[in-house]
């Protein structure tokens, strides 16, 4: 494809690119911040798989905090349990919020530290237009990223094998 002209989409913004050589192969938009909504959990699973041991799948207790969640729930109840094994399905098949919420807790104690260490990965992964504030990614002017980073973010945890088995399974029964 030569120009953005020749191909008719309806995203306002996208990149492909060739995720070896990072060689980009259409391009529109895609350094415009805009909001992410769940695209977020992308980063929040990554993160949750190299802070928690995944091989052990603890069980943690649901707060209330995770419990009272809104948007996209898995259905958590407070003072239940649930193992990391199954919020992490639960984050990224059902993009639960409840989920996201609960992992930011479990690791950071509550939303706004887990944001710090969300911006701190970012910079890490050299993410240059975002900006965090939610494990969830609802709605937040200040919470932003471009088509460009969420494709690095994505390059980045597709390396992660944990992640690719989760991102491509097609059914997960919770117990």
């Amino acid at each position: 494809v030569s120009s953005t002209e020749d191909v008719i989409t309806y995203s306002k913004n996208i990149i492909v690119f060739d995720r070896n050589s990072k060689t980009i192969l259409f391009d529109k938009n895609s350094k415009e911040k805009v909001p992410i909504a769940s695209t977020t959990k992308i980063l929040t699973c990554i993160i949750a798989l190299e802070t928690l041991d995944f091989n052990e799948n603890p069980i943690y207790v649901i707060s209330q905090t995770a419990a009272s969640a809104r948007g996209s729930t898995l259905g958590l109840k407070y003072n239940k349990t649930i193992s990391l094994e199954d919020l992490l399905y639960g984050l990224m098949l059902r993009s639960g919020n409840d989920c996201a919420i609960l992992l930011a807790e479990i690791i950071s104690g509550d939303i706004d530290s887990f944001s710090i260490l969300m911006n701190q990965k970012a910079q890490n992964l050299n993410l240059l237009n975002s900006n965090f504030t939610s494990p969830h990614g609802l709605d937040d002017e200040n919470h932003y990223s471009t088509a460009y980073d969420l494709a690095l973010i994505s390059k980045y945890a597709m390396q992660n094998e944990t992640f690719r088995t989760i991102v491509s399974t097609t059914y997960y029964k919770l117990p």
